[in-house]
């Protein structure tokens, strides 16, 4: 097979794969920028699937990827209430909140399916953006996509200014690093770490709605497949920074679209071996990056003033 047509293909399914990850791991950067580190990521992306597949039956898929970020949202406010409010340990109550998204969401599927036998989606148009779509490679893999994937052109660079060129940006940042200096500027830490875990939450929930309603178009239980953590990782992969994590992301999509890559060339590699390459990349990654720049120097320390 001609390599020059796998590599068009190759590249638009990398983007693609991208995409759920790119979402996920928007949300965290928030997230963490604010000084708390959210491994309930997994919980609100497969809540965001769930509630974005059910939504798209109805509505259809601008429905579904407005349902998925509410549900995201809404698991990112019981976070919020058990590390902000109560001030539960951050790890311990990420744990829980994932295994709570993937057992209710299975358990909503299974009770949904047995009273209202719903089909598979139907399959999501490629949109294609005139003359940028037709120049080679980088066409079809940037714009010759769903339209869910144009909207993260839009997410990183609003998330970039916000970051950097706002006050809200400027405050959440601090609140990563100096929460007393935030105090004494007259904000509350809490209410924007609260504000924080709630948008990352819906950027995620809306990574896991594009998983059931765009890429898959059906719910299965457990489909985020460790996704959640990937984003994880891939924040600090990216140092904190949105260019970073963005890459970052591109980099996992470009790793798991290799299965498409092999089924093409029909190489003899054990299929579970493919599937295990993103994470097997996540370690060696981190292995060899670590310690390139700090995280926020917050990160996962509960909050010790007042709101």
């Amino acid at each position: 097979m001609n390599p020059e047509s796998i590599l068009p293909g190759f590249a638009a399914a990398a983007v693609r794969a991208a995409t759920p990850l790119a979402f996920a791991a928007a949300g965290e950067l928030l997230v963490e920028r604010a000084g708390v580190i959210n491994i309930g990521i997994e919980g609100m992306m497969i809540v965001g699937a769930y509630t974005g597949y059910v939504a798209a039956h109805g509505a259809g898929q601008g429905a579904g990827l407005l349902a998925g970020a509410a549900g995201g949202a809404a698991m990112g406010l019981v976070f919020a209430a058990l590390v902000v409010g109560l001030r539960v340990q951050q790890v311990i109550a990420g744990t829980a909140l994932s295994m709570l998204g993937l057992a209710l969401t299975a358990s909503l599927h299974r009770a949904h399916a047995a009273l209202v036998p719903t089909d598979s989606l139907p399959p999501v148009a490629i949109t294609r953006v005139p003359l940028l779509a037709d120049v080679p490679v980088l066409g079809p893999a940037f714009f010759a996509q769903p339209m869910a994937t144009y909207l993260l052109y839009v997410v990183f660079p609003v998330i970039s200014w916000m970051l950097y060129r706002s006050i809200a940006g400027v405050a959440l940042r601090a609140t990563g690093e100096s929460p007393m200096a935030v105090v004494a500027a007259g904000h509350s830490p809490a209410r924007i770490q609260s504000l924080a875990i709630i948008a990352g939450g819906a950027l995620a929930g809306t990574g896991g709605a594009i998983l059931s309603v765009v890429h898959a178009g059906t719910f299965v239980d457990g489909m985020t497949a460790g996704r959640g953590f990937v984003a994880v990782a891939i924040v600090a992969l990216g140092r904190w920074t949105p260019l970073g994590v963005a890459t970052s992301a591109l980099v996992f999509g470009a790793v798991s679209a290799v299965q498409y890559l092999a089924q093409s060339l029909g190489w003899r590699v054990p299929y579970p071996l493919v599937l295990a390459a993103p994470y097997a990349v996540t370690l060696v990654a981190m292995a060899v990056f670590r310690g390139h720049r700090p995280p926020p120097s917050q990160l996962g320390k509960p909050l010790r003033d007042g709101p």
